[in-house]
């Protein structure tokens, strides 16, 4: 007797056109249907159901200021089990009506995908002929007494509504939601695969993490601060998701928060238990930096430019907070008295890192420098105040309230005595040419500068285009001399001859030149 066999699975069909084919409004439905089943599959399968992070107001539901019942919903993009894209576009209200409830009661806010036919015609000649010409997607937000499924819907909010309540409040503790007030621990967060982040904040992102790690270390081994341990765990975690491509404006600054909180145990550890660290200067500007990172995570704005600016600003001050620490060991290094001979030579074997660039103690720095285990060859430099050096290279100072040169015979953290001279400036930007350029490499900027005038950023722009901000973070009154170093990104070295704009970012800083050097990797 024969079985019945199962059907073949049918497959995705798309609509194939060929000349003669006359189609009908089967076939057209067939060609959407097509379309849309192959994109609620992408959405089920490569991304987890939840409210879409950065978008608009992130669906984020607010207590509104009338003090009432009612409560305001943002925008924003959400996608449901199914896979559909559940689209709010412009903020709504909804009223809690209690005669509606068996109070107390735990309610939900949630947002479900609707859709209708619109854009209906009928044509005169022929009444046979009449239909809706379009379909609107879109979603709808409801007040709900049942558990919410998220194939069927997305939460965005849930409420424990008591009996007699008269207003609607946002939680006082995020974590603690009390009733009566709005609880969005519950709300789930749709996964994505892979980073926003542009290249150069890419890097910007990783410079800062390498500076708070190193700080970190210093102080959680030399410094012998307990709560150091925990700040580089956190760090640590965070750099890698960074490194995992999984870290972007949806995360940085929860990550970035989380920090923060460390650092801050940082700086009350050191208070109570290592009274000689806390009053050092240094110290004090630590304090004074995380002080001003918690103002910029409370300030930040969930719109695309304004998170942008933010994220700027917040790894410019994290990158100068690692700076800072790191700065606070750097006297513990040997010194040698200012009669020792200077080294033939920079560290070689297994190279150095770019902190210990910083104090390589000779007039002229090396054809080859070892940094982090890459061998990088100089490629170009300036000698400032030799005039066929700065002809050949455009050096020239813009917009400056002051500019002066200099001539100075100081010491490098090492003991040795060097003379040199250059320029400095006040305000305004500094402009020069490198040339013999790789394109593709990156390039690495090393300035002798004089570290007195420290505790300012400079804002790199190569050929118009935004390269980040390099922190000069700390300062030394006493080993004055440094080989200031910033790395430009791949992305931006696009040609053999590069024009490099470099502009003071903090207001009222010198920023002084002795000597250019530049390197890419081998």
């Amino acid at each position: 007797m024969a079985t019945e066999r199962e059907p073949k699975p049918q497959g995705f069909k798309r609509i194939n056109f060929f000349k003669g084919f006359l189609t009908t409004e089967h076939d057209w439905n067939d060609a959407e249907r097509y379309h849309l089943e192959k994109r609620k599959l992408h959405n089920r399968l490569l991304h987890s159901p939840g409210v879409v992070a950065g978008h608009a107001g992130e669906l984020k539901v607010m207590a509104r200021a009338r003090g009432d019942l009612s409560i305001e919903i943002q925008p924003g993009y959400a996608i449901d089990g199914q896979g559909h894209d559940l689209m709010l576009w412009e903020t709504q209200i909804k009223t809690i009506v209690p005669e509606e409830y068996k109070l107390p009661q735990q309610l939900y806010v949630v947002l479900r995908f609707v859709e209708e036919l619109s854009d209906f015609i009928a044509y005169k000649e022929n009444l046979e002929y009449k239909g809706h010409r379009r379909v609107l997607e879109g979603c709808k937000v409801e007040i709900s007494q049942t558990q919410p499924d998220v194939r069927q819907e997305v939460e965005l909010a849930r409420i424990l509504l008591e009996k007699n309540a008269t207003r609607v409040r946002d939680a006082r503790d995020a974590n603690d939601p009390r009733p009566n007030e709005i609880d969005l621990r519950f709300v789930p967060r749709a996964g994505v695969a892979g980073s926003f982040l542009d290249p150069t904040t890419r890097l910007r992102v990783d410079t800062m993490l390498r500076s708070l790690r190193r700080g970190l270390f210093q102080l959680a081994r030399d410094g012998k601060v307990l709560s150091a341990h925990d700040a580089l765990a956190a760090v640590i975690s965070v750099s890698a998701l960074h490194a995992a491509d999984q870290l972007d404006l949806r995360n940085i600054f929860d990550e970035v928060a989380l920090i923060v909180e460390m650092e801050a145990e940082i700086a009350a550890d050191v208070e109570v238990n290592h009274p000689t660290l806390a009053q050092r200067k240094e110290f004090g500007d630590f304090r004074k930096h995380i002080e001003i990172l918690k103002g910029l995570l409370g300030e930040r704005r969930s719109a695309a430019q304004g998170a942008q600016d933010a994220l700027q600003n917040l790894t410019a001050y994290q990158q100068k907070a690692g700076e800072i620490i790191l700065s606070i060991f750097a006297g513990t290094l040997p010194v040698q008295s200012a009669d020792s001979p200077a080294p033939a030579a920079a560290p070689k074997s297994g190279g150095m890192d770019w902190e210990q660039v910083k104090a390589i103690s000779q007039l002229d720095l090396p054809n080859e420098i070892t940094v982090d285990g890459r061998v990088w060859v100089q490629i170009d430099k300036i000698d400032v105040m030799d005039k066929d050096s700065e002809e050949a290279h455009s050096l020239a100072i813009h917009d400056a309230k002051d500019s002066y040169r200099s001539r100075q015979k100081l010491k490098y953290p090492d003991g040795t005595v060097l003379e040199d001279v250059g320029r400095a400036h006040v305000g305004g930007y500094a402009q020069y040419t490198i040339k013999n350029v790789t394109a593709g490499k990156e390039l690495a900027i090393i300035r002798r500068m004089d570290y007195v005038y420290g505790d300012y950023e400079i804002e790199f722009t190569v050929d118009g285009k935004n390269a980040g901000v390099c922190s000069c973070a700390g300062t030394d009154r006493v080993n004055r001399w440094r080989n200031w170093p910033y790395v430009l990104p791949a992305e931006v070295v696009t040609k053999d001859k590069l024009s490099v704009k470099q502009n003071a970012g903090t207001a009222g800083r010198d920023i002084n030149m002795f000597r250019y050097w530049f390197y890419q990797p081998k």
